[in-house]
């Protein structure tokens, strides 16, 4: 089955990935119900959607809290009858070394976001996709395969997603509910609003170098082909379907690579490159 007329949450869908996902399913025919915790933001996203021709709807959301996730699930499905997918796309990030932090709310607030808001979103959708034998994707990361330095709290996050629908995924085999797990690279998705640094402030640093980033748009394309032919999973980059076999055979090369990413994409918020440490 396509994904025309099929009813999907995306969380995280202000910005980035999430907006783009939004105008690409918009384009196959979905109904939307958009969350985020940016209100105004979401209104300028839907109303791109409805240029499409899509049926949307919008919820302000905070997937670190539980009651919110609660009541984006209950508001899809009065607005729309019911939920045949969900795409967990919320999340912040972080760049900074574990010993040069000092508040660990740091920790908590990303686990929360990254990890529980998934696992509540999840949860409160599932009875309603195990009705529709519906989809549920998670959007991870490379991170979430290898653990990368500077990010200690978004890799245990991203790990803890990849370990609970890998579980989930089992659970659900026999009763039609499909679970699907997609691990871009970097992306040029302005994710710097979200980076938090060791003082719990915005970093000073972008993770990502655009020049050697993938489009926001190609890697939606990716995700959606992904969600529409209930893939198992889709690690999006080279470099990272590589990876996954020299972590069996040589996980000190893995090591190397990682380090070597992010000293070689490290930016300031300006575009100029931080001095060498």
């Amino acid at each position: 089955m396509g994904l025309e007329n099929n009813v999907v949450v995306i969380t995280g869908a202000s910005t980035g990935i999430g907006e783009e996902l939004a105008y690409q399913l918009a384009r196959k025919g979905a109904h939307l119900m958009l969350a985020a915790r940016r209100i105004h933001e979401l209104e300028r996203v839907a109303a791109g959607v409805r240029e499409l021709g899509a049926r949307v709807a919008i919820s302000a959301c905070d997937v670190a809290i539980e009651s919110d996730c609660k009541r984006l699930m209950e508001s899809t499905v009065s607005e729309f009858g019911g939920i045949d997918s969900i795409v967990l796309n919320a999340g912040v990030t972080m760049w900074a070394k574990f010993a040069d932090i000092r508040d660990m709310s740091i920790i908590e607030r990303i686990m929360r976001i990254n990890y529980l808001g998934a696992v509540y979103c999840t949860h409160y959708a599932l009875p309603h996709l195990i009705k529709s034998k519906g989809r549920i994707l998670g959007v991870s990361s490379l991170t979430g395969i290898t653990g990368v330095p500077t990010r200690t709290a978004y890799a245990a996050s991203k790990h803890a997603m990849r370990g609970f629908f890998d579980s989930l995924r089992i659970e659900l085999s026999d009763i039609g509910v499909t679970v699907t797990m997609v691990y871009p690279g970097f992306v040029a998705t302005g994710i710097r609003e979200n980076a938090t640094a060791a003082d719990g402030k915005a970093a000073k640093v972008d993770p990502v170098d655009k020049n050697a980033a993938m489009s926001v748009e190609e890697c939606a394309a990716i995700i959606v082909r992904a969600l529409e032919d209930r893939r198992r999973e889709e690690v999006m980059t080279a470099k990272g379907k590589l990876g996954q076999w020299l972590k069996l055979i040589a996980p000190a090369v893995i090591d190397a690579m990682a380090k070597k990413a992010v000293a070689g994409n490290q930016r300031y918020v300006d575009g100029s490159a931080p001095p060498a440490s």
